[in-house]
């Protein structure tokens, strides 16, 4: 007696498509925390990140506040001054926000340049530059 014949295929691959359906059912792709932290982000990129320090520290920055390599800020491109950004290292989950308060060379091919600090708190001193998600979470007003 043959137990698995080949007219029962199709009703044997309805069984196992309705079993791992709701076999799944109970997941989430996101647990509750994801989604808290992520309702109020405006815009997501990812990119390269790196930092400055010592060479800058001190200098007027684009805004025209003085660099601070402690404080936690940031350059970019294109968003306007006293943008909140949350930087979130790839590799390794680590995440800050930062402001702001600086421009980078728009032939530059990275995504972000961040403080020292930032760049501490992100574990990418050794590094120098890192694999990144940039989260806008609130945009700055240019001045």
């Amino acid at each position: 007696m043959k137990i698995f014949h080949h007219s029962n295929i199709p009703l044997f691959l309805s069984v196992v498509f309705v079993l791992s359906f709701f076999g799944c059912a109970g997941t989430e792709r996101f647990s509750k925390n994801d989604s808290e932290v992520n309702k109020n982000v405006i815009e997501i990129t990812e990119g390269i990140a790196s930092y400055y320090s010592d060479e800058f520290h001190g200098r007027k920055t684009a805004n025209g506040e003085t660099y601070n390599m402690y404080a936690l800020t940031a350059a970019h491109k294109t968003y306007p001054f006293n943008t909140k950004v949350r930087v979130t290292n790839l590799s390794n989950g680590k995440s800050v926000i930062l402001r702001i308060n600086d421009r980078m060379p728009v032939y530059n091919k990275r995504l972000i340049d961040i403080s020292f600090q930032a760049a501490k708190e992100l574990n990418m001193i050794t590094k120098g530059i890192t694999e990144v998600k940039l989260e806008v979470l609130e945009w700055g007003d240019d001045k």
